[in-house]
């Protein structure tokens, strides 16, 4: 008898169908699956035998094949064994083949027939409502997660058993609720913590404001890693669409197992990371940190401490916003639209430029510029210099907190908005070449400022378009429809490695 079940392979971090073809044929006793499974997908033969007979169920003494199609994917991980075990129990009739058509069934089983947590419910469960299946099967652990997904009625079950009886017509288990864990009160990073530091505070508004890309240099000690680790206090919320497209990644890759992510993510790699692990890779692929900071920071502290191939690998998903791995003749593209964020030491010592503490030789400096790719600080946006606040600073009252930037930025987004409606872009950051010559327009003195920089070598072509989206989002932030020279001047200077004290305009 040969029976049908529909499940989802995980593709980088797209859903992929999968049919599960069982089929029971008189002969000697054999469990034989094909279709292109890995090691995991192969050790689950016992898996699948164990877990049905303590079930309660029979494990037909026959000839068993299960195919999983189409057989060019190859199939990864544990989460096939919930389908391949229902596709034996319908094949041996001991569940109704015919009600499986409107099912979709993942999760990987123990040798006890529970339904273990299995990462990537919610990937699954877009593939469900793609492929216009109207149930799916998960494990309890993650049907809050899958239940995300509209027009999908998800049933979370705890066991082999309770799946089988699902499918047989008893009424499926309601969702469980979400968990009442008391929190424990944490201090968020907020920006009434600053004293000074007048301009990267105007570099972190500007670059929460329009999405852009940020480096901090400075000594040790100065406040680069605490601005830095703040900047997230002042970015806009996200939409629902990005939102679960946030969580969809977190959850293929392991690290989320209830619910939607709220807030924008925020990464930190240690400087030892790989470039494999920096944006992606591996065998089969997995999402690197650059996608776990999709609609997010992602932030390098001790830029300058990176490998330089690492770096390097940063440069094309930065423009693309996207990164293609390709493995064994796939090719696999994770998103990668993030805000990145560095900050480095001047010299080895981290003092060039402050006093007479330095005492780096010239070697020791060209060794140093060496280390941070030139490609790659080309498409920072804000290059900003943070000087050590004085003692009357550090005894002043805060000049700002996150709430009121907030409003700034909400407001400054929204303009962008509305005037990006339309286009593939978010936020001024996003803006191509073409986008800009439509959406930048500036007044006269803006013109002649940037055509001076431009003219005495301080900007190469990259560099002017990037300084035209930050003024851009200068102007949005003063409320200006049209680019003015004020606004330039702030987006140059802010990208020369020295610190502007412009404030933003009321």
């Amino acid at each position: 008898m040969l029976a049908r079940v529909a499940t989802f392979a995980i593709d980088g971090v797209e859903p992929r169908q999968v049919w599960v073809e069982v089929d029971i044929r008189s002969g000697l006793p054999s469990f034989t699956i094909v279709g292109l499974g890995d090691a995991a997908i192969r050790e689950s033969r016992d898996r699948i035998r164990s877990a049905i007979l303590n079930s309660g169920f029979e494990f037909p003494a026959t000839r068993i094949t299960a195919n999983l199609a189409p057989a060019f994917l190859r199939k990864v991980g544990p989460g096939f064994d919930a389908a391949l075990a229902i596709g034996v129990l319908a094949a041996s009739g001991q569940v109704p083949d015919q009600a499986l058509s409107a099912y979709a069934v993942f999760g990987e089983l123990s040798l006890g027939g529970e339904l273990r947590d299995s990462p990537g419910a919610l990937a699954v469960a877009e593939g469900a409502r793609g492929a216009g299946l109207a149930r799916l099967i998960v494990p309890r652990e993650r049907a809050r997660e899958a239940a995300l997904v509209d027009e999908v009625a998800v049933v979370g079950v705890g066991s082999l058993r309770a799946a089988a009886e699902v499918v047989r017509g008893s009424d499926p288990p309601a969702l469980p609720a979400a968990p009442n864990r008391p929190r424990p009160a944490l201090h968020e990073p907020d920006l009434i913590d600053v004293r000074g530091h007048a301009a990267p505070l105007l570099a972190l508004a500007i670059a929460a404001a329009g999405g852009h890309n940020l480096l901090l240099e400075g000594a040790p000690g100065t406040g680069k890693t605490m601005l830095a680790r703040r900047l997230p206090s002042i970015l806009p919320a996200m939409t629902r669409a990005e939102a679960i497209e946030v969580t969809r990644i977190h959850s293929v890759a392991g690290i989320h197992a209830d619910g939607l992510i709220a807030a924008r993510p925020f990464r930190a790699p240690h400087h030892t990371i790989s470039a494999a692990g920096l944006v992606g890779g591996g065998f089969p692929p997995r999402p690197g940190e650059a996608t776990l900071a999709h609609h997010g920071v992602l932030f390098l502290d001790e830029l300058s401490e990176f490998q330089r191939s690492s770096l390097d690998a940063l440069r094309q998903p930065l423009e693309d916003g996207g990164v293609t791995i390709v493995r064994g003749q796939r090719a696999l593209v994770f998103p990668t639209r993030f805000m990145l964020v560095a900050a480095t030491n001047p010299c080895p010592c981290g003092f060039a430029g402050v006093d007479d503490r330095c005492g780096c030789g010239e070697a020791d400096l060209r060794r140093h510029r060496r280390r941070l790719s030139g490609p790659l600080l080309d498409r920072m946006d804000l290059l900003v210099d943070v000087r050590r606040p004085d003692e009357r600073d550090l005894r002043s009252p805060p000049s700002t907190s996150s709430a009121d930037l907030r409003a700034q930025v909400r407001e400054a987004r929204e303009r962008q908005q509305r005037r990006l409606a339309g286009s593939s872009a978010r936020c001024n950051g996003d803006m191509d070449v073409r986008l800009v010559r439509a959406q930048v327009r500036l007044d006269s003195a803006a013109e002649q400022a940037l055509a001076q920089a431009y003219a005495v070598g301080a900007l190469s072509a990259r560099g002017r378009h990037r300084v035209l989206r930050v003024a851009r989002t200068i102007a949005d932030l003063r409320r200006h429809d049209v680019v003015a020279g004020d606004d330039v001047l702030t987006a140059l200077s802010l990208r020369q490695r020295a610190g502007a004290d412009a404030t933003l305009a009321a």
